[in-house]
């Protein structure tokens, strides 16, 4: 066979191995954390070597006595390559099963041995030719040994290919398809080892690689490949699920069950951030009002509680309408604050005048009443949120004693 030709098939099948296997040769964080993947990619980085040295012999070979040192480099990676994937190979099967029985302890010892016997015999082989020799034309004379190589590969995977097969029997499904491609590959590669017996100068152990690695692609990798983006899926969902979860706890924790305003502890924590934002110096403008409600005990005292609760939580509304884009917080029975920001915060002096008009009209009607105290940020001086806070609860006070005053003043001209 022209040599030529013998180089063409490991290079093809070099390219259609970086084609199939683009992704089992690259590297992936969650992937890598499974053994078998790790153990594959390694066996299929081998294969690679291997095409590689395979091809290049082809190349040399044309070029017979002139470049027999370089050929005779190449024939010893080529051979070296060649223990090292049945080695790799070796790994890749008992990762896979992951079962750490004896037979498996004994396939890995095998594989080791069987590097180390073609070291040995590579490096005897400088001294006396029992592997291969070039003849002075270049000419390529396999030795004894290279037969007993040869019958050792084909034991070697015949012993993952039964063992591979007989492990299928106690599998369903999609497994007892992998097993059984796993152990085809061995089958490939026992039979087109033994025609390399044969035929020595024909590239039949390339041939047999890029079948069993094509087998392996289409039948196990593709299979893993979806389930392992299915597994994705369903920690993706998990994840969304969790922090659905945590998102409704944390608005339970964070939120005022009568009113559905934000509660005395997320009042202390935006308190803090804010403490925090000026001490650093990036605090946005803000202010704040202080509400407390007028005459609740005295709804209680007269209608019960339960209207008391309404009365409560048709204030908060009130509050909430009138400051729709800042924060309001229940922070006490009848008391609340609201941290005026954004858009709000530009138009906080009509608000309130407007929350104040609403309030005056309820009291002459006997609807709800609420005090109001608004103070806002001054950066020069306030080194705190209380210190802003406490301007405001002063004005709601105020506010408080003037409604009181227009209170009676309402009583007495009825």
């Amino acid at each position: 066979m022209c040599m030529t030709y013998y180089a063409s098939i490991p290079i093809i099948a070099l390219l259609i191995h970086f084609i199939i296997n683009h992704d089992a040769l690259r590297k992936d964080t969650g992937k890598d954390s499974i053994p078998a993947h790790m153990k594959y990619r390694s066996f299929l980085i081998g294969v690679a070597i291997y095409y590689a040295s395979d091809a290049a012999w082809g190349i040399l070979y044309l070029f017979g006595y002139r470049l027999r040192w370089l050929l005779y480099a190449d024939t010893v990676v080529y051979f070296l390559v060649m223990a090292l994937t049945i080695l790799l190979w070796a790994r890749y099967v008992i990762a896979y099963l992951n079962e750490k029985n004896r037979f498996e302890i004994v396939l890995t010892c095998v594989g080791w041995a069987f590097l180390t016997y073609m070291l040995i015999v590579l490096a005897v082989n400088l001294f006396l030719p029992v592997m291969f020799r070039f003849d002075a034309d270049g000419t390529y004379h396999a030795g004894t040994l290279r037969y007993v190589t040869l019958f050792s590969q084909i034991l070697l995977f015949q012993l993952t290919s039964v063992y591979m097969l007989i492990m299928t029997v106690k599998q369903k499904g999609k497994a007892r398809v992998h097993h059984r491609t796993i152990g085809l590959f061995g089958l490939i590669m026992t039979v087109l080892a033994a025609a390399q017996v044969l035929w020595p100068l024909l590239p039949l152990y390339s041939v047999g690689f890029l079948l069993g690695t094509c087998l392996l692609h289409a039948f196990v990798l593709e299979d893993e490949k979806a389930e392992y983006r299915r597994e994705l899926e369903r920690l993706v969902q998990r994840d969304k699920e969790h922090k659905r979860e945590l998102g409704s706890a944390r608005t339970m924790a964070y939120t005022d069950s009568l009113t559905g305003v934000r509660n005395k502890h997320a009042y202390v924590e935006a308190e803090s951030r804010i403490d925090q934002r000026i001490s650093d110096g990036t605090q946005n403008p803000f202010a704040v009002v202080v509400f407390d409600l007028n005459g609740l005990k005295d709804v209680n005292d007269t209608l019960g509680h339960e209207a008391g609760d309404r009365y409560i939580k048709d204030a908060s509304e009130m509050m909430c309408r009138q400051f729709p884009h800042s924060p309001v917080f229940r922070i006490g029975g009848d008391e609340f604050v609201a941290i005026i920001l954004s858009e709000d915060y530009e138009a906080r002096e009509r608000l309130l005048k407007e929350f104040d008009e609403k309030i005056e009209k309820n009291l002459r009607e006997g609807g709800i009443v609420v005090s109001g105290g608004l103070d806002e940020f001054d950066r020069a001086h306030d080194q705190s949120f209380q210190m802003v806070f406490a301007r405001a609860d002063k004005k709601m006070y105020e506010r408080k004693r003037i409604l009181k005053e227009m209170a009676a003043q309402v009583a007495e001209s009825v």
